[in-house]
């Protein structure tokens, strides 16, 4: 029996989210070579890039899914909006488009970080935040990376801190729909 071949997609506003979803990957085990891609915003409003493309990566990854393995990672800033609010517009941007929406056993995972990525980083470096604060963006992306594999266990184990914040505590719940894929 031949062993299907995984396509991963990872769509997001900026390079910190590409970042973050990468080094979450690859502590999990998961090897990213030529079947892996990103669709980052290249300039301008990067939540309104990740709405408007959502749609077409759907279709693409229902179009492939009879063909090989693959997942559709998206992550997208809650902003100023609930993490439910912006499901729901990613839902509304399939139904406008004439597409069913998200069905559970597809390998889709939305992260949903309130206010934005950078309220998980802060969080995972010891602080104390709140996820209505706009927390400052690191100098290099890559300053993520050492709190990652804390948060891969934590997430994995289903033992994420009491105190998480709500958004990363749905995101570990998103990470569900994928983990089968990624070992």
């Amino acid at each position: 029996m031949s062993q299907r071949r995984v396509q991963i997609v990872i769509l997001c506003e900026d390079k910190q989210q590409e970042v973050f979803a990468i080094h979450f990957l690859q502590k999990r085990g998961f090897t990213l070579d030529r079947n892996f891609r990103t669709e980052i915003c290249p300039k301008g409003a990067g939540e309104q890039f990740v709405r408007e493309k959502y749609a077409k990566e759907v279709v693409e990854y229902r179009r492939q899914k009879n063909k090989r393995s693959g997942m559709l990672i998206v992550l997208i800033d809650a902003d100023k909006k609930t993490v439910e609010e912006r499901l729901k517009q990613l839902d509304n941007a399939l139904v406008e488009n004439s597409h069913a929406s998200r069905q559970p056993n597809e390998a889709i995972a939305v992260f949903v970080p309130k206010r934005n990525i950078e309220t998980w980083i802060h969080y995972l470096q010891g602080e104390n935040i709140d996820e209505e604060t706009e927390y400052t963006k690191s100098k290099k992306q890559s300053e993520c990376k050492p709190y990652i594999e804390p948060l891969v266990n934590q997430c994995s184990q289903g033992n994420l801190d009491e105190n998480a914040p709500p958004s990363l505590k749905a995101a570990c719940g998103e990470l569900q729909r994928i983990l089968p894929l990624i070992g």
